[in-house]
């Protein structure tokens, strides 16, 4: 049986399976690989959404784990994992500053160009 989450009388969630997740990660990849630009991916270990968190309904280690294991399996960009929960401060603070050291990469690349 599947996974349901409702979320209101009108909207239904529907938790991914680890294999739906796997096949998820080879497209999240594959999308990384074929950027243009500058891309690094950055996982949070301790959960992708405010219901897949210890004690909420779509809480599945194995299934975040078979994304996150496909896209590291899959992908040529670099990967940072964050021991964190995707709604903690920890892992926002991790993502400005990854944006920021690539902003400020961009900056110098561009300016060298000129």
């Amino acid at each position: 049986a599947r996974n349901l989450y409702e979320h209101n009388p009108t909207v239904t969630l529907m938790r991914t399976t680890a294999e739906e997740n796997a096949r998820l990660g080879e497209v999240i990849a594959q999308k990384a690989n074929a950027a243009r630009g500058p891309v690094k991916i950055i996982l949070p270990l301790r959960g992708i959404s405010a219901i897949d968190a210890v004690g909420q309904p779509f809480y599945d280690p194995a299934a975040t784990a078979a994304l996150f294991e496909a896209i590291r399996r899959h992908t040529s960009v670099e990967i940072k994992e964050v021991d964190a929960h995707i709604n903690d401060p920890q892992f926002a603070a991790s993502i400005v500053a990854e944006f920021m050291g690539m902003l400020h990469t961009s900056v110098r690349r561009t300016d060298a160009l000129a």
